[in-house]
């Protein structure tokens, strides 16, 4: 008998038509937010070498009147990629100056924490916008409060925090031209442009939207097996790709003090900046150049490093495996919607081509250029969930 009413009650919960369901959802995500919020205002704000570079920027532009014209032009010669490319995150902090004075730090970390919470607002909306169910979303969100990078980045006064966002917005906008089948070109624009001026290294993220873009048009995203070959045929191709141009600008650019430094990076067998450990050895043929960037690239979402503590590894190491889950549900499973599918595609493209963007660069000593995908990524795991309980009818 009670087995009989547990079954029923739990029936009940994970029905889409749970009377409880939006209460639940509202307490989840306020919940997961005050413990973010807690953690990071304990914390305090972070200032790195990063940080005091977009407080003197944010100083000359003061000094010029908020004149963007004239600051994009100052020192024009000493600064590759140009000012413009730094603009969204230096006029914030300017900004913060002028308002708040000597508190502009501590306004900035609030900023980042209302962007935490708008994250998580369009987080949902994402997921409510592909019908997955409340309750499965409500379980999902805990697990972001669990994320180490969610924990860091946001308290450093840095544009990172600001770019995650404007990811995930772009997401969001995707996520709404597959279901709608249309372009809102004025929010379209405006995605693009705040992504370009909130870091130079958002080319990535704009090459995505452009591409998946014009590949909504082709019937390559009509069904699992084509989207598993074409994301296959990137995958293979990527290393030798990026292997071709560092050939490229080795013999043709090496004069050029930036390009000199990427082509030393590759030369002295690089994998993660500042991690000796995982370098290899001198390459000696194209072929090592290619392995040394594929190594790039499968280290990019690396949650283990000598220098993390167990609990850093293990939470890595648990968001790690969710997100293998949801792919691996996806690709395994299959019987996934024609939009739930192209969701799987753009957000493992957008992955994709971010970490092999910075395996061609850089990929920092803490893994920062990571966070603003996880958000993304962890959308596949309810997603995946919801996949699995509509199969068993529920």
């Amino acid at each position: 008998m009670h087995k009989k009413k547990y079954k029923i009650l739990i029936n009940e919960i994970i029905s889409k038509n749970w009377k409880h369901k939006n209460k639940i959802l509202y307490l989840s995500v306020l919940l997961t937010f005050l413990l973010i919020a807690y953690y990071i205002l304990r914390s305090g704000f972070v200032m790195s070498s990063d940080s005091m570079r977009f407080s003197r920027w944010a100083d000359i532009l003061i000094s010029l009147d908020f004149n963007l014209y004239e600051f994009f032009l100052i020192e024009k010669a000493n600064h590759r990629p140009p000012l413009f490319f730094f603009s969204l995150p230096v006029l914030l902090i300017a900004l913060s100056k002028v308002i708040f004075s000597s508190e502009w730090q501590f306004s900035f970390l609030i900023l980042n924490i209302f962007l935490v919470f708008f994250s998580l607002i369009i987080f949902i909306k994402c997921l409510l916008l592909i019908k997955v169910r409340s309750i499965l979303i409500s379980l999902t969100l805990p697990l972001i409060a669990l994320s180490v990078d969610i924990l860091t980045w946001p308290k450093f006064i840095l544009s990172d925090m600001i770019y995650t966002f404007l990811v995930l917005y772009g997401v969001y906008f995707i996520i709404k031209l597959i279901i709608h089948n249309n372009i809102n070109y004025l929010e379209f624009f405006a995605i693009i442009f705040l992504l370009i001026v909130s870091r130079p290294s958002s080319i990535p993220v704009v090459i995505a939207i452009l591409l998946f873009i014009v590949l909504l048009r082709f019937q390559i995203l009509s069904n699992q097996k084509k989207i598993l070959f074409f994301i296959s045929i990137i995958f293979v191709s990527t290393p030798f790709i990026l292997g071709s141009v560092y050939s490229f600008m080795e013999l043709n650019l090496n004069h050029i003090a930036k390009v000199n430094f990427l082509i030393g990076m590759v030369n002295d067998g690089m994998i993660i900046h500042d991690r000796p450990e995982t370098w290899v050895n001198k390459p000696n043929s194209f072929i090592d150049v290619v392995y040394i960037y594929f190594l790039r690239i499968i280290n990019f979402f690396n949650p283990y490093a000598a220098t993390f503590s167990m609990i850093h590894i293990v939470l890595n190491t648990l968001q790690t495996l969710l997100i293998l889950f949801s792919i691996s549900v996806w690709i395994i499973c299959g019987g996934y919607s024609k939009l739930e599918n192209k969701i799987f595609f753009f957000i493992i493209i957008l992955s994709f081509f971010i970490a092999a963007f910075h395996s061609f660069i850089l990929i920092d000593y803490d893994w920062r250029y990571r966070f603003p995908i996880l958000l993304p990524l962890i959308i596949l795991f309810p997603v995946s969930l919801e996949n699995i309980f509509r199969k068993n009818n529920h």
